[in-house]
């Protein structure tokens, strides 16, 4: 066996004096500390990034009458030099509108285009006014605000993927399909809607569906009324596949419900509010790193207060099923409520963040 190498000495003085060279000595110290800082992973793996929620003043570039009651926008930074900030499938934006407005929408173009972002809004004539304020009074060239992308539905690239959307749901699977288009994987894709001139995005999927068999289009008056889950989940690909979804609330419950007897593995939902929690007490979290201990009120969960705190906590489904908000608890008792561990991983201390709770008056200690 050869020796174990000599590590080489500090560089010598730059200018051939009897010692180290103290600038080099300084540039090593620095790139000893701050090299691990800026390239090390996350728990996931992924490289960290320091999360922002600077808004970019943006424009909007294009408008594009989708299906009925539907608009597209194509927003483009308002500085034409600088490339927009990058984005995987399932991401959306915070965007401000010119009233102070502030609303959620999931990005829906191309994450190769860094030119510009395409968001669609369905018109909703009884909400709150962001809708109607894009539909009525934001035309090509109107100035507002957006957030860089935050994802809390990421794709994760399953071998055999079954897309499940109901009517303006199908904003965050599109990209997906693309994607799974893309890397050639086993995928279908089921749209739902209440005909077809309200249904978005035709065109584009159909275009993905080279081999016709992959594309689903599902209106209900065509079909005597909404589908039932059984028939959406029966368009899996096959045993283990993942299926992603995106839609009205009755939809979600629905497939939810009957998910446990289907033959697919994993269940992720996008829901623009989460499910009310039921008999929950109240209770407290404890971040074992920081040691910020945070009091989870009896009607919310401890996903929400973690967001709160840290917005770019990663949940996906909020239902206990898909896995994405799992934590290590070092300390404590869980009520598991979720749908996903095993007996395994639940004595390993593995919790989801989303549905499981504590006993009340409980401290429950994060290893994060």
């Amino acid at each position: 066996m050869s020796p174990e190498p000599t590590p080489l000495p500090p560089p010598p003085d730059l200018y051939g004096r009897g010692r180290d060279d103290r600038f080099m000595r300084f540039l090593d110290t620095v790139t000893r500390f701050y090299l691990p800082i800026s390239t090390r992973r996350d728990r996931y793996g992924r490289r960290t990034v320091p999360s922002t929620s600077a808004l970019l003043p943006a424009v909007v570039a294009a408008r594009t009458v989708e299906a009925e009651g539907v608009v597209s926008l194509h927003l483009r930074s308002a500085d034409s030099s600088v490339p927009l900030p990058a984005w995987q499938p399932g991401a959306h934006l915070d965007v401000e509108l010119p009233s102070g407005l502030r609303r959620q929408y999931s990005l829906c173009g191309d994450p190769a285009d860094r030119n510009s972002y395409r968001i669609a809004v369905r018109r909703i004539d009884t909400g709150a006014g962001g809708s109607l304020e894009i539909h009525q009074n934001l035309p090509v060239g109107s100035e507002l605000t957006i957030s860089h992308p935050r994802n809390a539905f990421p794709f994760a690239a399953d071998p055999a993927v079954l897309l499940i959307a109901g009517g303006i749901g199908i904003t965050p699977l599109l990209p997906m399909a693309r994607e799974a288009a893309r890397r050639g994987l086993d995928w279908r894709l089921v749209h739902t809607g209440r005909s077809r001139a309200t249904m978005p995005f035709a065109a584009e999927l159909g275009a993905l569906d080279r081999d016709g068999g992959r594309l689903v289009l599902r209106p209900d008056d065509e079909h005597g009324g909404p589908a039932d889950a059984a028939e959406l989940l029966g368009h899996a690909p096959g045993p283990g596949a993942a299926v992603y979804m995106c839609g009205p609330a009755p939809m979600l419950d629905s497939v939810r419900a009957a998910f446990d007897d289907s033959p697919a593995r994993a269940l992720h939902f996008e829901r623009f509010s989460a499910a009310p929690v039921t008999d929950g007490r109240p209770f407290t979290l404890r971040l074992r790193r920081s040691g910020v201990t945070l009091a989870v009120p009896a009607d919310r969960s401890a996903l929400d207060v973690l967001r709160e705190h840290d917005p770019a906590t990663p949940y996906s489904c909020c239902q206990g099923y898909c896995g994405v908000c799992r934590r290590n608890v070092t300390a404590g008792t869980v009520e598991h409520r979720d749908r996903r561990l095993s007996d395994q991983e639940r004595a390993e201390g593995q919790m989801l963040v989303c549905v499981s709770r504590a006993p009340e008056g409980e401290c429950l200690e994060l290893d994060g």
